[in-house]
């Protein structure tokens, strides 16, 4: 993998009080989640992380993460929640970064951040093959749900509101969407 030293090297010496990524060889700085987009996150992650990641006995099979560093090929991105399927990646890595995409991915929009989630990341991820992808907008109290199709998302549902949805992959999960939107 080749890597730009000096792009690493500013994103690397970026304050705590941002976010850095590196997509296409330019850096995008964003500021920290407001609470609203930090809440959806968090509760999102939770309960994923309590069903499919710690999960006993089933339905298990996953590792989620918040917030993880994607060091993918020349690009760094930090998705808002990340699941990586157990069968492909049966020890999870002790690394800063992690190099296997993810199969599922959730971008939580927010006002400064929308335009670099849809229009610079989403192809990023299908570029690596992450399956599925969620994006969740807090201030449309929304849930889009993407599947990768032959090298492009689909939209295979919208849900709005406060409804109880079920959305692959993790489909076995009845999710209320009120607990998102605090």
């Amino acid at each position: 993998m080749g890597r730009n030293p000096a792009r690493l090297a500013e994103l690397e010496a970026l304050p705590e009080n941002v976010v850095g990524e590196i997509i296409a060889g330019a850096l995008y700085v964003s500021p920290r989640p407001a609470t609203p987009h930090a809440m959806a996150a968090s509760r999102l992650g939770a309960l994923l992380l309590s069903r499919f990641d710690l999960g006993e006995p089933a339905p298990g099979g996953w590792f989620i993460l918040d917030e993880p560093e994607l060091r993918l090929d020349e690009d760094v991105l930090v998705p808002d929640v990340a699941g990586w399927r157990r069968r492909w990646m049966p020890v999870f890595p002790r690394a800063a970064a992690l190099t296997l995409p993810p199969d599922w991915v959730c971008e939580v929009l927010s006002p400064s951040t929308q335009t670099l989630d849809r229009k610079f990341k989403l192809p990023v991820y299908a570029r690596e093959g992450v399956g599925h992808l969620w994006i969740v907008d807090p201030e449309q109290c929304s849930l889009e749900v993407l599947r990768l199709e032959e090298g492009r998302y689909t939209q295979l549902e919208l849900h709005k509101g406060a409804g109880l949805v079920r959305a692959e992959p993790f489909e076995v999960l009845t999710l209320e969407l009120a607990l998102l939107w605090g």
